[in-house]
């Protein structure tokens, strides 16, 4: 009876440990699902660049859907030939209205897409 009663035990505490470590788990790719679908990559024409807002409105090349690109102190701006691997650190007042840029960054909880890194992208 007692053999019976402690194996009955053990095989709760057995199962009881093994299903706690796929509950984190599960937690854990949720929690990065939520931070990847906020993370977000724009690539597109400039079509306004309005420097008093610190906004650019960034116009996909097969569509005509506009994206507003919000940017700041931190936002880290370059220039790079299409193919090369070297890149130039640049300023903000250098993408100008019609130059291709791609623009790396995330999606706040008002879903405003805030840039970290603003690349123009430089013809041959």
């Amino acid at each position: 009876m007692l053999k019976k009663l402690l194996t009955l035990l053990f095989m709760f505490v057995l199962a009881f440990s093994m299903s706690m470590p796929l509950g984190a788990q599960e937690n854990a790719e949720k929690e990065h699902q939520e931070k990847a679908t906020k993370q977000g990559r724009w690539e597109g024409l400039v079509t306004r660049n309005n420097t008093n807002k610190s906004t650019l409105a960034i116009r996909q090349r097969a569509s005509n859907f506009e994206q507003i690109i919000h940017y700041d102190s931190s936002t880290q701006w370059t220039s790079q030939e299409h193919g090369s691997s070297k890149v130039n650190n640049i300023d903000a007042s250098q993408v100008k209205e019609g130059d291709r840029v791609i623009c790396i960054g995330f999606y706040d909880e008002k879903a405003e897409f805030h840039a970290a890194l603003i690349s123009k992208r430089l013809s041959k």
